[in-house]
């Protein structure tokens, strides 16, 4: 059990205070938080060393980056209570920090206008989109999905696909040129009840408790904030309403960082649990697709339910 001198003698110093607030901030790369910090790696990774022994930091390895993030449990909430305590943030820090989440959002922005058009194309690398699709559609049942909203859309092909056993669905982008895509496909489909818009996974639209099938298709490994997304997305789920992430499984193909923007390396099963369990949320089912090619990438889809009495506690 860590022991409150540890913690203490751990934030004591000035720029392991800074790299906790950083971490309160953002999942960030070592080589991000030596940039904010304006340090050395070897430095920054001396100081995470000790914030790691008490507890205070995880530290998780995707591929050759190392990601940062707070760790969980009572101890961590209440050094975030006395470092509030104290107004110990650092707008100079904050500034930083601002202009490494810009510079991630526009690489992604990048990337999205350019492949907009062959965007099916790409999701289809690595496992058939048949097989995907047909995952999908398996996990979810043959039960109608209510009202359904599909997050980080890009040409609309999951509205299409489920569109038609939802009551009403949107689906949600911050790519223009993939809301024209995605807007052109649901009206060739005939769809009156659906419709895209722009949303930022981040700061979903909508009313709490008012929608009752989300999905996210390949989108979770373009988030910085991973947790976050999901927690908006829980958000909005109603009792008994369910999310389905699809997404790669963990790997460590370093080029899909340079090549595709990706921000996060996959993710196994454990972290998308715990994620779900700190929304509200029970991961249900697992269902994971080997590719053909052993060179290729598993794609694993999770579903997970909206706790009915976390919802009404919610409420």
């Amino acid at each position: 059990m860590t022991s409150p001198v540890s913690i203490l003698r751990a934030l004591a110093d000035p720029t392991r205070l800074r790299i906790f607030l950083l971490a309160r901030e953002l999942e960030l790369a070592v080589g991000e938080l030596a940039l904010v910090l304006a340090q050395s790696q070897p430095r920054v990774s001396r100081h995470l060393k000790i914030l790691t022994d008490a507890a205070l930091i995880d530290r998780a390895k995707e591929g050759a980056w190392v990601f940062v993030r707070l760790a969980a449990g009572r101890h961590v909430a209440a050094a975030i209570a006395l470092v509030d305590a104290c107004d110990a943030s650092t707008t100079a820090d904050l500034d930083r920090l601002a202009a490494v989440r810009a510079e991630r959002a526009a690489a992604a922005a990048t990337y999205f206008a350019t492949h907009a058009a062959e965007w099916d194309s790409i999701r289809a690398l690595h496992v058939a989109e048949h097989d995907v699709e047909t995952a999908v559609t398996d996990l979810l049942g043959t039960a109608a999905l209510g009202r359904l909203i599909d997050i980080g859309t890009g040409t609309g092909r999951m509205i299409e696909l489920l569109g038609p056993r939802a009551v009403a669905a949107v689906g949600f982008d911050c790519s223009p040129e993939m809301l024209r895509l995605a807007r052109g496909r649901i009206e060739a489909a005939g769809m009156k009840h659906a419709e895209v818009r722009h949303g930022d996974m981040y700061a979903l639209p909508g009313i709490d408790a008012s929608v009752d099938t989300a999905v996210l298709h390949q989108v979770l490994h373009f988030a910085d904030r991973p947790t976050h997304v999901i927690g908006q997305t829980a958000r909005l789920l109603a009792p008994g309403g369910r999310l389905l992430i699809v997404d790669f499984a963990a790997h460590d193909r370093e080029e899909f960082r340079t090549r595709h923007a990706h921000v996060r390396l996959g993710f196994d099963d454990a972290q998308i649990d715990g994620w779900m369990q700190d929304a509200g949320l029970e991961l249900t089912r697992i269902c994971r697709l080997a590719p053909d090619d052993a060179s290729g990438l598993t794609v694993t889809l999770w579903l997970g339910e909206r706790q009915r009495q976390a919802a009404r506690q919610a409420a």
